[in-house]
């Protein structure tokens, strides 16, 4: 990030903050949306007293790496030098809280909403591409949104189900909540609350998936960009039932050492994570209970049910040539994105400095603007790229068409804009080398 020139102050309808001026653009940070209690739905803060301090980021939700570093393992190590190596990142289940990035003299600017990635079970707002300063300059305000994630996030028991009329999916939760609050604020930032586009990678970008999935969500955001997760993967790994997950959480539990949930609601933090390495050390399946489920509420249906209805709205998806899954999250990208009549890009420009190629979340450096603060030896191209596809999101998020003068044209529903080595183009993904690099490179290693 830039340095920060001085501290601003704004006056709000939730009080008065203070942030950073940077060079053309202001920063809100770690400005709280919601509070929520231990596996306990969020409810919306909508105001605070005495001045705000928004000048640094706030904490991030707890997860299993904070506690368990592993750093043993090559892609944990490939990932936390890529994007947190040299941050200070600072955890509490007092979390749900945002950075706001604004054009300086911003009003009525389109507005961008950004869900982290992390496999649902961590990831933070402040992580080394985070930034809005580049978006900022093309008149966009953005926003970046922490959420719950892990067993905070995902866990599922029949006493919540008794007390909510649902039970699991508080990370999904607090993304619609956060959606809400930046509805409702965002106007004193210089945003637009009637022209919010919901934007994600990996992780973030099926959560958004799900929220397209409801008629409830209708009139909320006008538009998605999806990263590495649009799509409808395999039957084996949709949403369960919540019903069908509570027997996971109850072996976890047992593993924390608890009989209810009342008591685990009051163990601290690191038991919590004690147990989540034991129940992945003894169990396969983890992965597939620690997501969203099917709560009859958020998610109401099967989600290959719902998948055929999405909402009208205006779409942008992407995949790169070594994506976790490449030809899946290819071919299950270009089918829905060709149904919902999306603009679609592969990314086959390799990040330099090791043979991972266009690795899972290569592209995000690209969409912030933040090359310069990698340790990679990115060039002339890298920076061409990355120029062009922030263009791209902003006049997206401004009316739902990326296309501007001296942009490549971007075809909706066409096989896909192509950034590669020699430029960007219309064209079609090579399945021989997604799936060459799937078997070949698979996660990314240090």
């Amino acid at each position: 990030m830039e340095n920060v020139t001085e501290r601003v102050l704004k006056s709000t309808a939730m009080g008065s903050i203070r942030g950073n001026l940077r060079s053309g653009c202001l920063e809100f940070l770690g400005v709280p949306y919601a509070r929520a209690e231990r596996f306990e739905y969020a409810r919306r803060a909508d105001s605070w007293e005495g001045e705000l301090d928004a000048t640094r980021p706030g904490p991030s939700c707890p997860q299993n790496r904070a506690v368990h570093e592993h750093l043993e393992n090559p892609t944990r190590l490939f990932y936390k030098r890529e994007y947190r190596e040299g941050i200070d990142f600072t955890y509490s289940e007092d979390c749900l809280n945002l950075n706001i990035f604004t054009p300086e003299r911003a009003k009525n600017c389109p507005v961008i909403i950004f869900f982290h990635g992390g496999g649902f079970d961590s990831g933070m707002n402040c992580e080394g591409p985070f930034d809005g300063a580049g978006l900022a300059r093309r008149g966009i305000v953005t926003v970046f949104a922490n959420y719950r994630v892990g067993v905070l996030g995902y866990l599922t028991h029949e006493d919540i189900q008794a007390k909510y009329g649902r039970d699991g999916n508080f990370g999904l939760d607090d993304m619609l909540t956060a959606i809400r609050w930046v509805k409702e604020h965002i106007a004193d930032f210089g945003g637009d609350g009637e022209n919010i586009t919901l934007m994600g990678q990996s992780a973030g970008a099926i959560s958004i998936q799900y929220l397209c999935l409801s008629k409830d969500n209708a009139g909320l955001f006008r538009r998605a960009i999806m990263m590495s997760g649009a799509g409808l993967f395999p039957k084996f790994a949709l949403p369960k039932p919540a019903a069908d997950t509570r027997s996971y959480w109850l072996y976890f539990m047992e593993l924390a050492g608890c009989r209810t949930l009342e008591e685990l609601k009051r163990v601290p933090t690191g038991t919590l994570f004690d147990a989540v390495e034991k129940i992945k050390a003894l169990r396969r399946d983890s992965t597939y209970n620690t997501m969203p489920v099917v709560d009859g509420v958020l998610i109401s249906a099967p989600v290959d049910e719902l998948i055929r209805t999405p909402l009208p709205i205006d779409y942008m998806i992407g995949y790169t040539n070594a994506d976790m899954f490449a030809p899946v999250l290819a071919f299950i990208g270009n089918r829905f994105g060709k149904a919902a009549g999306a603009y679609i890009y592969y990314f086959d420009l390799d990040a330099p400095g090791d043979k991972n190629g266009a690795f899972h979340s290569s592209d995000l450096r690209y969409a912030f603007e933040t090359l310069s603060g990698s340790w990679r030896p990115y060039s002339g191209r890298d920076y061409e790229a990355a120029g062009e596809l922030a263009d791209y999101m902003a006049n997206f998020s401004r009316c739902g068409d990326p296309n501007s003068a001296g942009l490549p044209r971007w075809e909706k529903g066409a096989p896909a804009l192509c950034f590669a080595p020699k430029g960007t183009a219309m064209g079609r993904p090579d399945y021989l080398k997604l799936t060459v690099n799937m078997l070949t490179k698979g996660d990314p290693k240090a």
